[in-house]
């Protein structure tokens, strides 16, 4: 078991690499979804399609928590001044990682498969920038505007060892796979029902699809 575990993840880190998406399943006990996660700098407008037509769920950049913080990002619960934000009552987790929804400037209407591509890859290359230094709130702000159509998310400063959720496990792939720490996730929907799609079911489209499926679990007992 512990080989077939290994070679899942390795698997899903040569994918990461070569820029391609891996399913990744969290856990039953936690949100039991799978979702399609990206590199971020990977992402064009038929991978946003597939997104949206494969997934169906919400389509988001996973952030590092040293990105976040370069460039000052909240969480959005604490930046809401209406009483829905006072108390959110998760059942699955304390907090919710949800910061701003972005824009990049160079959108139009920020929703369409061009627009939304072009905002993930340019965050990709600002993860980037914010790592290396010298890329701050006010560098971020004269790129991307909020709200915006792509929901932002911050990574746990730990990840695994904090929070074990898709924001952390796709992170840990990225650095993993040294790429940026910008991942996009989007929930995989089943059509018929409306829940989320079944562990089978989201092994059977990897099959279809040539991609890789991979346990959360799996990923904790490599990284965390």
């Amino acid at each position: 078991m512990a080989q077939r575990t290994d070679d899942a993840v390795s698997r899903a880190l040569a994918a990461f690499r070569a820029g391609e998406p891996v399913l990744v399943h969290d856990f039953d006990d936690r949100e039991g979804e799978t979702d399609i996660v990206y590199p971020a700098g990977a992402v064009d407008p038929a991978d946003v399609a597939r997104l949206r037509n494969d997934a169906g769920g919400l389509v988001c950049v996973a952030l590092s928590h040293d990105v976040a913080e370069a460039v000052d990002l909240p969480f959005l619960d604490g930046v809401i001044d209406h009483p829905t934000a006072a108390a959110h009552d998760l059942a699955y987790d304390d907090r919710s990682s949800f910061s701003l929804p972005v824009n990049h400037r160079d959108t139009f209407t920020g929703i369409t498969d061009e627009d939304r591509a072009l905002t993930i890859s340019e965050l990709s290359d600002a993860a980037e920038a914010a790592l290396a230094g010298g890329y701050d709130a006010a560098d971020f702000a004269a790129d991307f505007r909020s709200p915006g159509h792509v929901n932002l998310l911050r990574g746990a400063p730990n990840l695994l060892a904090d929070r074990k959720g898709h924001t952390e496990l796709g992170l840990v792939l990225a650095d993993a796979a040294g790429l940026p720490a910008a991942v996009v996730v989007c929930e995989m929907l089943d059509d018929e029902s409306g829940a989320a799609l079944s562990p089978a079911a989201a092994r059977d489209y990897a099959r279809r699809s040539d991609l890789v499926y991979v346990e959360g679990e799996s990923i904790v007992e490599r990284f965390a």
